[in-house]
């Protein structure tokens, strides 16, 4: 099979296009025909190695992606042979992602896609969604679940809805129930927050951006999904209700967060930091089971139209696709890998 691996650390030539042994799937994993890999920034940061150690002499990256299962290991039901599925975190703790024709995960990290979903949806969820539906459940007094009308009556914040996790994030509190509010830097990300399904979307370097959110919310946002802590923390503190939760999953452009401790005290704030490798296995079963039931009800579809533009590129010039994701390319990268 074709496959992309590096062997070291590095920037994104580090990355080979080379053919390698067909996996076999051990007892309780399924081997499936990669037809569409997600990349993500984790992607290109464990392949520089920023916080990321290696941990394999060879690594085929790529947590995400989309395709058929085409072999069951020992104890998996054979009826899934043939089965669309996405798959998320494979290549977490694991050598072989799925930057290749044919990846091999444990069977729960092989979720069903319906018919009807493309396997481009299927590769644009994992992480970002996963990620998204985390900080959708943390709140002290809100669901861990979601479901269509999980959220109803609450006020969600989605900082950088033109983002993966942002567009998420705005997807699943909308079909959950909420109020949706996002916050953009420019006409055009504005755009992609409207047609991500926002009901209200605020360039927050024009005007007051905290005294149009309050207008929206007068009694505060109940949960801000926070891509950027540092830059942000000021605005998000002076629109969120008493109790209510930053949930935390990046900190892009790598500000110092100062944090105001009384403050945070009086507001009885509820600060999550989050990623999904240290969110234990129950947090993580739980997301992608109530994300495959929003695929199901059609609630995550991507596209420009649907304000996640797809930038695509081959298997070999993964590089490049790296490339995009390190210079904050805005939209979903995905590799196509076979027809």
């Amino acid at each position: 099979m074709k496959a992309i691996i590096y062997r070291d650390n590095g920037a994104p030539d580090v990355l080979q296009f080379v053919d390698r042994d067909l996996p076999a799937p051990a007892p309780g994993e399924v081997r499936v025909r990669v037809a569409v890999s997600g990349v993500n920034p984790t992607d290109w940061q464990a392949r520089s190695g920023a916080g990321h150690p290696k941990h394999f002499s060879e690594v085929t990256p790529h947590l995400d992606g989309a395709g058929t299962v085409d072999a069951v290991g020992e104890g998996v039901d054979e009826n899934r042979l043939g089965q669309r599925v996405w798959l998320f975190m494979a290549a977490a703790g694991r050598p072989f992602g799925t930057a290749a024709e044919f990846a091999v995960v444990p069977a729960e990290q092989a979720v069903p896609l319906p018919d009807e979903a493309g396997f481009d949806v299927g590769a644009a969820l994992g992480v970002p969604a996963l990620t998204a539906h985390r900080a959708l459940t943390v709140a002290e007094d809100g669901p861990r679940r979601l479901r269509p009308g999980a959220l109803e009556g609450k006020v969600v914040l989605a900082a950088g809805g033109a983002g993966a996790v942002g567009h998420a994030a705005i997807q699943l509190a909308r079909w959950a129930g909420a109020t949706v509010i996002s916050t953009v830097s420019s006409p055009e990300k504005a755009r992609l927050a409207s047609a991500a399904g926002a009901h209200h979307v605020i360039n927050y370097r024009e005007d007051d951006p905290a005294a149009e959110i309050r207008k929206i919310a007068p009694d505060g946002v109940d949960t801000v999904a926070e891509v950027a802590l540092g830059t942000n923390l000021a605005l998000d503190l002076a629109v969120l209700r008493s109790r209510g939760t930053i949930s935390t999953y990046a900190n892009d452009g790598g500000k110092p967060v100062e944090l105001n401790v009384l403050q945070n005290m009086v507001l009885n704030t509820r600060l999550q930091f989050l990623v999904l490798y240290t969110a234990g296995p129950e947090a993580r079963t739980a997301a992608a089971q109530d994300v495959a039931a929003a695929v199901r009800d059609g609630a995550l579809p991507v596209g420009e139209q649907h304000g996640l533009p797809l930038i695509r590129f081959p298997l070999d010039r993964t590089a490049d696709a790296h490339r995009a994701v390190e210079g904050h390319a805005v939209g979903k990268v995905l590799v196509d890998v076979t027809s």
